[in-house]
């Protein structure tokens, strides 16, 4: 695998197949199987990284933003967690204090960008609630690349829910490791 792969990951499909197995025979290879779920209840395992994780950590570093999480751990009742992506902060001019934040990365790969983004904006509602009771000073943002802020964000479905202010955006260049765009 390429740099460039990791880059930019290929869209794949339901009926992607992987063969080797013991008999030769072709086995359904769907697309659950390729990702773990974000939310983890198991207070001592935390979810895979998404595929830009990395990339969007330097970006916000080059933009001025300190890591403090990596994950952000939301402690629930009776022993469960959740794990934002990341936590961030920077000092601004000293009369506005510190400016805080957490960042949910998201990459939009599967075949399907309305399963994405339907998947994107119940978890992104989740925690913004919970946030909202355990971090109240942290304001969430979702983190897409440039091309899928146009492909999903720029169609209605994804307009509407930035106009309606359920979704707050960092868009960020793969490529160049750069935030592009803070959309509110």
């Amino acid at each position: 695998m390429s740099s460039i792969d990791l880059i930019q990951p290929k869209r794949l499909s339901t009926d992607t197949r992987i063969s080797g197995n013991a008999s030769g025979v072709m086995i359904p290879f769907f697309k659950f199987v390729l990702w773990s779920l974000p939310i983890c209840y198991n207070r001592n395992t935390m979810p895979a990284r998404d595929t830009y994780h990395q990339i969007v950590k330097n970006a916000l570093v080059k933009d001025g933003w300190t890591i403090t999480h990596d994950p952000l751990r939301i402690r629930l009742a009776r022993r469960k967690n959740l794990f934002v992506d990341l936590g961030a902060e920077r000092i601004l001019a000293a009369e506005r204090g510190t400016e805080k934040i957490a960042v949910e990365v998201k990459s939009f790969i599967s075949p399907s960008d309305m399963k994405d983004l339907e998947e994107a904006t119940g978890q992104f509602v989740l925690y913004e609630r919970l946030l909202k009771r355990y971090y109240p000073d942290r304001v969430l943002f979702l983190a897409v690349t440039e091309d899928t802020k146009k492909r999903v964000f720029e169609e209605e479905a994804g307009q509407t829910l930035i106009e309606d202010g359920i979704i707050r955006l960092v868009t960020f260049e793969p490529v160049k490791e750069a935030i592009e765009q803070w959309i509110q």
